[in-house]
């Protein structure tokens, strides 16, 4: 069974929402808030796999909320699922660690298809927001061209670049969701293929290249 967590500041819609995964096959409600603040509680005190969560509420609002679970449970995968979708609120939730992101007029079978597939681990946009993940990555592809640092892997990059924005190693494995040994070899590896003595030339030469930024 997946366990979920429902968060959201409308009573009606929460009992909905719980009323439609109820009744989903390997699906278990764990619990439901109305607020960040309860949700943090929550998790803490449920260990949902997965947590449904409005972005706009009274007191703490949804990305912060994101962003404490995410950090304090990196096992937790959160699903935004909002009325939003303009741009600024989709990347702001990426960036508080969000692994999925649904519109409100979703249907079922879609919020029941992104629940399994972030409890496997895996990242899902709905359709309209999707189209503007990739639109995004692509036009920075083409502002940015060539990709910078050919030698090094994706994975190499994206170590390197959470590297430059000056997260620690600790930090780095709970965003990616590895282990501290696993890092340590990544930035190992950067760093021989960058041929580089230490982790601040290696930082210096990615922010040279455009990386690290907020």
């Amino acid at each position: 069974m997946t366990t979920v967590l429902v968060v959201d500041d409308h009573a009606v819609f929460r009992a909905g929402m719980m009323a439609v995964l109820s009744g989903m096959d390997g699906i278990e409600v764990v619990g439901e808030a109305p607020d960040g603040e309860s949700a943090v509680e929550l998790v803490s005190e449920t260990r949902p796999e997965v947590v449904l969560m409005d972005l706009r509420m009274p007191g703490m609002g949804g990305l912060v909320a994101t962003s404490q679970i995410t950090e304090k449970h990196p096992g937790v995968a959160v699903i935004v699922l909002t009325m939003n979708d303009d741009p600024d609120s989709v990347f702001a939730a990426l960036r508080a660690g969000a692994r999925g992101y649904l519109l409100k007029e979703s249907g079922a079978d879609d919020v029941e298809r992104t629940i399994a597939a972030v409890a496997r681990g895996e990242a899902v946009f709905g359709p309209r927001v999707a189209e503007q993940v990739v639109g995004f990555f692509a036009g920075a592809a083409s502002r940015r061209g060539p990709e910078a640092f050919p030698e090094l892997t994706a994975r190499e990059r994206e170590v390197l670049d959470l590297v430059a924005r000056g997260l620690d190693n600790a930090s780095i494995a709970r965003r990616l969701f590895l282990s501290e040994k696993t890092v340590r070899n990544r930035v190992s590896d950067v760093l021989t293929k960058l041929q580089v003595a230490s982790r601040a030339e290696a930082v210096a030469r990615a922010r040279d290249a455009g990386m690290g930024g907020v």
